[in-house]
């Protein structure tokens, strides 16, 4: 065993390289689990992916200096006054090991901090492992769906996790 541990950290200015190579990753994994596609991001100027993380806050698992996952909280236009957890992603090799817990409490203590009492996402149906993994770590369905606005083929789940 290597000893090396997974640090996750909340993303800053300097790190938008970094949220571009795990995000373009991800939309190529994954494609059916993300509002946006590799085909569309990886046109993406420097100054659009500055932006991403600036947006929003962006949180990195990080693996000897190595990112290998994201996730970023926000709120929703939608659903004003509710916290989100957006774009969730684990490099395929860290599956299992802990990291998308930590990925999960980073975004659950910014929340906290906002003053969230819970922290809602939407899942695709067409991604049943993730489903499962959000219900593992206190998930439950609201009971509202909907389609994805770039394809109406995936229902989006949205789910909620109360916040202690």
């Amino acid at each position: 065993m290597s000893g090396l541990t997974v640090r996750v950290r909340e993303a800053g200015p300097d790190d938008w390289e970094a949220l571009k190579k795990i995000r373009l990753e991800a939309l190529f994994d994954t494609p059916e689990a993300f509002g946006s596609t590799f085909e569309v991001s990886r046109t993406w100027s420097d100054d659009q992916w500055r932006q991403m993380v600036q947006n929003r806050p962006n949180f990195l698992a990080e693996l000897d200096g190595e990112v290998v996952g994201m996730v970023a909280g926000g709120r929703s236009e939608r659903l004003p006054g509710t916290g989100w957890m957006y774009g969730m992603f684990v490099t395929p090799n860290q599956r299992g090991t802990g990291t998308a817990e930590m990925l999960v409490d980073a975004v659950s203590d910014w929340a906290r901090a906002q003053g969230f009492r819970e922290l809602y996402l939407h899942v695709g149906d067409s991604v049943p492992r993730a489903r499962a993994f959000y219900e593992k770590v206190g998930f439950r369905p609201s009971g509202d769906s909907m389609t994805m606005d770039r394809d109406p083929q995936i229902t989006l789940i949205t789910m909620v996790r109360e916040l202690d």
